[in-house]
């Protein structure tokens, strides 16, 4: 499973030019399911998201999480992360889970997600999604679980 995550000072998605999500400061994560992934790869996925320290202490440092700056959480599934780019100039698509079973394990990251963290939007799986932000920093991290 991967998730590219970006330090946002907000983030919106749209769906058929209506707003379908926001959040204030935190973080979007786009996320990829790839044929391995099960439900403890979500589990292990979120646990990595929710503790990664990218936000600022008071030293400017990256030593905070998304808890300690009671920060925002935007989860959108992208079937694209899990594209394999090693050969040619066409992404492959095998290494990605079956579309039934992704949204599967997209749903459930996103109620783990809803369980463990107060403030949690999502977009649509497999919708056609404009996402729009403002990156603080810029800060983008590709995490793996």
């Amino acid at each position: 499973m991967i998730a590219l995550i970006q330090r946002v000072n907000w983030a919106q998605v749209h769906i058929e030019k209506r707003l379908q999500a926001e959040i204030g400061q935190g973080l979007l994560a786009l996320i990829g399911v790839e044929k391995e992934d099960t439900l403890a790869t979500a589990d292990k996925l979120l646990r990595k998201l929710l503790a990664f320290r990218v936000f600022a202490d008071s030293e400017g440092k990256m030593n905070l999480d998304i808890k300690d700056i009671g920060g925002e959480l935007l989860l959108v599934s992208q079937f694209t992360l899990a594209a394999s780019t090693d050969k040619g100039l066409r992404p492959s698509f095998s290494s990605a889970k079956e579309p039934a079973e992704a949204e599967q394990i997209y749903n459930q990251l996103v109620e783990m997600a809803g369980n463990q963290h107060e403030f949690v939007e999502t977009g649509v799986f497999a919708a056609d999604m404009q996402v729009v932000l403002e990156n603080d920093g810029p800060v983008t991290f590709i995490l793996k679980a």
